[in-house]
């Protein structure tokens, strides 16, 4: 039996060269302390600034900022305001149009012009059909709409 000789002997190559370490941890847990002590820094005066400003903005007077707006505090706005009761007014405008579609009602008395239910005009258009224009005459064999030459004993 050949013994392997090749792994028994180190061959050193000078132009092949490899990474003496892996990755460096400690820099990157240096790295990663570091920026949560930035954030840290960050937060804490972060806080204390809105501190300062809500201290500032309970001293100010508003009075003084606004002196028109003294005994104007329960004034109604103009309008059109808001609304009061959104869903009874909804419920009152559905009910007002669900009227107008489900009803008769005159759209015009003097034309005679009636407003008649949805479902009553969809039987009438069923029953009348809809309206269409009048049926055109065929096209001739030439295809553009002229009369076809009829043949004429003249050679």
């Amino acid at each position: 039996m050949i013994a392997n000789t090749h792994h028994d002997q180190e061959i050193d190559n000078p132009q092949v060269e490899h990474e003496e370490s892996d990755v460096d941890i400690r820099a990157i847990f240096n790295f990663a302390i570091g920026l949560f002590a930035v954030a840290a820094v960050v937060h804490i005066v972060i806080y204390f600034l809105f501190v300062l400003f809500a201290n500032r903005e309970a001293g100010t007077d508003t009075v003084r900022a606004y002196p028109l707006s003294v005994g104007r505090q329960n004034r109604l706005p103009p309008e059109p305001r808001l609304q009061t009761k959104p869903k009874q007014d909804l419920r009152d405008l559905r009910a007002a149009e669900d009227a107008i579609l489900n009803g008769y009602h005159w759209i015009d008395r003097n034309a005679g012009v009636v407003g008649i239910p949805v479902s009553e005009a969809m039987k009438l258009t069923l029953q009348r059909g809809l309206p269409s224009r009048p049926a055109a005459q065929a096209p001739s064999a030439t295809g553009n709409g002229a009369a076809a030459p009829t043949a004429t004993g003249n050679r």
